[in-house]
């Protein structure tokens, strides 16, 4: 069967820190769940796999497609390397509360400790309240005992940074790099395919059974990068029809895409998969042989590698395109 772009059924999950805003921003309905915190939305974790809701493969599981299309779905060389694991999870995350100070391992030490990927990643702005902030690294150059002196004393938020952000940030985090969503935030985040999260410090909240949730910081403490970082915000500039590189590691590439009238993408020589991700507005994406597929805000397609040319078709669109180079 003819491959073909692939979108899939959001998958909701409810946070302490969630809110309304994947519903009353974007549209989407989470049924009867008191929030949506998280919407993943390209998922191969193994518990949470996507499941295709567009075309022909519509009901078979990415696990799925990975292994029956194979280098033909993610790329040559990305199935070499990754085998059947999708090697990206996409999400959209909305936080009406700040989610904790948290930490993520990264390769290494994530296959000695859990037999599972690390977790870099990256965010993108789809939406921020006039007061919104996030936090990435620490304000100052700091030494492992003097982190640990913090955590003990409760007094870590004084030495971390803290941005304001605006519709349009981007931030790329690092396996290693401390950080936390701060309340007001509406993120698309492109990631490794990984779960692990290492908490820090959580504000002493409690769940709705009275209980605070687990830390993690002994194990967090040989994770965290203690390096000073200037600024996490990437600045960029973006021209119409031009792709805008934000994100350049070796796991995952991202570029911004402002889409005027139409334009052409060759992918040809990439041998990888491209997930798009709606950044702003609504663009049409046309393939031949294929249906039109529409993008909306904070949506997410998935391009296989044996798609190589796309045109896209938008007045006022702005995609994230990312693949493994």
């Amino acid at each position: 069967m003819m491959l073909y772009p692939l979108k899939f059924t959001p998958i909701f999950k409810d946070k302490i820190w969630g809110g309304q805003k994947i519903k009353t921003v974007l549209g989407r309905d989470f049924g009867e769940l008191p929030n949506a915190g998280e919407s993943w939305d390209i998922s191969g974790v193994e518990g949470n796999e996507s499941i295709v809701c567009n075309g022909a493969l519509a009901g078979n599981s990415l696990a799925e497609l990975v292994e029956v299309y194979m280098g033909d779905l993610v790329g040559d060389k990305v199935y070499a390397k990754n085998g059947n694991q999708f090697p990206l999870l996409v999400k959209v995350i909305d936080a009406n509360d700040a989610l904790s100070i948290q930490v993520h391992p990264d390769d290494e030490m994530a296959a000695e400790r859990h037999n599972s990927l690390g977790k870099t990643e990256m965010w993108y702005l789809l939406a921020a309240d006039n007061d919104a902030s996030l936090i990435s690294g620490f304000n100052s150059e700091i030494s492992k005992e003097e982190y640990l002196a913090l955590v003990e004393n409760a007094t870590l938020e004084e030495a971390l940074r803290s941005y304001p952000v605006k519709q349009g940030d981007v931030f790329f985090m690092p396996a290693g790099r401390i950080h936390a969503i701060g309340k007001g935030c509406l993120i698309a985040e492109i990631q490794e395919t990984s779960d692990i999260t290492y908490r820090i410090y959580d504000f002493n909240r409690v769940d709705d059974k009275g209980n605070h949730r687990e830390l993690h910081t002994e194990l967090a403490v040989d994770a965290i990068d203690f390096s000073y970082v200037e600024n996490a915000n990437i600045e960029y500039k973006l021209k119409n029809n031009e792709p805008c590189n934000v994100v350049d590691c070796q796991h995952f590439t991202t570029n911004i895409l402002k889409i005027e009238g139409s334009t052409e993408r060759n992918y040809e020589d990439l041998d990888s998969f491209v997930i798009l991700m709606g950044a702003e507005g609504e663009t049409t994406i046309v393939c031949d042989g294929c249906e039109e597929v529409t993008i909306a805000m904070g949506e997410s397609v998935l391009i296989p590698a044996a798609l190589n040319k796309i045109t896209f078709k938008s007045q006022n669109g702005k995609l994230l395109e990312c693949y493994i180079r």
